[in-house]
């Protein structure tokens, strides 16, 4: 009884998510706040009755028409453009209504109120609702539709969304290569070629007189070979997109006076951060979002590391002292800088040896926080005013002056280089982390496939198998095999209206 239970509320639970799906939807699908245009967008099934409602006629198909927006009463809401996009030519392969008004947010309210009272209303001719069920769109929810209306595959959806959250041209431009199908050419591409390879393997078991030979004869491990490469050129631009999509955390770090919060302003090209020479100045972090090359870069100043003990640190910068490590263990890459003029001090050779000693203890500290793959580039700052001693003793990293912006060039260079990035801008495509989860996942399968393959004496049903499995993980990018919450997951992230 209680299995049966079971079984009917998760039927319940389908019907309501596919009555849902159904239900028509409108939503203001500009950005919150005051524009010179906005707009209210309609999509579902048969809504000829609610533009008749809302305009006072019907609308010719991709034509804008310049009219009125009136409330119940008839009187003027505002007077804009109305475009109608009939099924199946149109965003989410419905039929689709945009209202253009003005960009001011009562007046969009408006409009959508209207939408929404429309469409409850009865019609004379049948009693009956114009648009029933006509309800708000959810967050992503006309992408969705494009999405299971096969207008889209799910990667160009995704892209929609980077495309908006771009914070670089060269994001942009690699999110509009992803949206034209770019990346998804390649992943359509690459299950070709699996999809053939597995018609070979299956024949072969399907006919046990067609011993290894037969595999032998198409090339079997030629072909596999051949997959893999390819795949291997798809992960390294898509690992590319990645970078240019998340961007890459940079925390600056190191003792007072180090000149941290000047590489800051030097790298941001603005006065972001106080820069004085009383230690401790910096009190939190600061952060800031810069590119090079393309690739966005979120940096983040952070208080000065010293002993939380040490005469004059008050309780504010024991704080920050404390969040400065947080930063740092979250980073993706750490600036450790240097102050050249306190490396080698002379005749004061214990200063300087009390300074090393210290940027030994931070040296520990950090390894010991840090993954063994976070990148921790030196940085010997006041290269300016620093000793020919103290130049010739930084041996490893980037000798930079943040005063005179000397070496700067260099460091910026060095953080593509340990983060990763190394193709020209014209060959990414806008990547997410599922998506290299999944290369991932199919180029292990593949390996396991070719170990059969090249064995003495191969199991089939376990090559057969793993490629099936290489198979699944790679439709999962384009949204061929897709389960549900996975999709709920990613179009919630998407703004109303979209």
């Amino acid at each position: 009884m209680a299995q049966a239970n079971a079984v009917n509320c998760a039927c319940d639970k389908m019907s309501t998510m596919l009555a849902s799906q159904n239900d028509p939807i409108v939503a203001i699908a500009t950005a919150p706040g005051r524009g010179a245009v906005g707009i209210v967008r309609i999509s579902g099934k048969a809504i000829a009755p609610l533009m008749h409602a809302l305009l006072g006629r019907q609308l010719q198909a991709r034509q804008a028409s310049y009219l009125p927006f009136c409330d119940a009463q008839g009187r003027s809401i505002d007077q804009g453009l109305g475009l109608f996009f009939p099924a199946p030519h149109s965003y989410t392969g419905e039929d689709v209504l945009e209202l253009q008004a003005h960009g001011g947010p009562v007046v969009l309210q408006l409009l959508l109120t209207r939408c929404l009272q429309a469409a409850a209303e009865t019609q004379p001719e049948t009693g009956l609702p114009r648009l029933p069920r006509l309800r708000l769109a959810k967050p992503g929810e006309f992408t969705e539709r494009a999405f299971l209306n096969d207008k889209i595959d799910l990667a160009q959806a995704e892209a929609i969304a980077d495309l908006i959250d771009a914070s670089t041209e060269t994001a942009a431009r690699s999110a509009a290569r992803s949206l034209s199908g770019e990346f998804s050419e390649e992943i359509k591409g690459l299950l070709a070629r699996l999809i053939h390879l597995r018609m070979l393997v299956e024949a072969t078991l399907d006919f046990p007189e067609e011993d290894i030979d037969f595999l032998r004869q198409a090339d079997a491990t030629g072909q596999l070979e051949g997959l893999q490469m390819t795949l291997g050129s798809v992960m390294q631009r898509a690992a590319q997109g990645a970078l240019l999509r998340e961007g890459i955390k940079v925390v600056i770090a190191g003792q007072p006076n180090a000149g941290k919060s000047s590489l800051l302003n030097a790298l941001a090209g603005a006065e972001l951060a106080i820069v004085t020479p009383i230690a401790g100045t910096t009190r939190d972090k600061v952060s800031q979002l810069i590119q090079i090359e393309g690739v966005p870069l979120h940096v983040v100043d952070t208080a000065g590391l010293r002993d939380r003990f040490s005469p004059g640190v008050d309780e504010v910068e024991k704080i920050g002292i404390e969040r400065a490590w947080g930063e740092i263990e979250s980073a993706d890459a750490v600036l450790f800088l240097h102050d050249l003029t306190r490396w080698q001090t002379p005749g004061q050779p214990a200063l300087a040896t009390d300074y090393q000693q210290r940027e030994s203890e931070i040296r520990q500290a950090m390894k010991d926080c840090l993954p063994a793959t976070t990148p921790v580039i030196d940085v010997w700052n006041k290269s300016d005013s620093a000793s020919a001693e103290s130049l010739a003793g930084a041996r490893r990293g980037v000798a930079i002056s943040a005063k005179t912006g000397a070496g700067l060039q260099a460091l910026r260079q060095q953080l593509l280089q340990v983060v990763g990035w190394q193709s020209a801008p014209e060959g990414v495509f806008m990547a997410r982390e599922r998506h290299l989860q999944a290369l991932h996942d199919v180029a292990l399968q593949l390996e396991r496939a070719r170990d059969q393959l090249t064995a003495a004496r191969p199991a089939l049903d376990l090559l057969a198998e793993d490629l099936r499995q290489a198979q699944s993980a790679l439709s999962q990018i384009t949204g061929a095999f897709t389960p549900d919450d996975l999709l709920g997951e990613i179009f919630s992230k998407f703004c109303i209206g979209k």
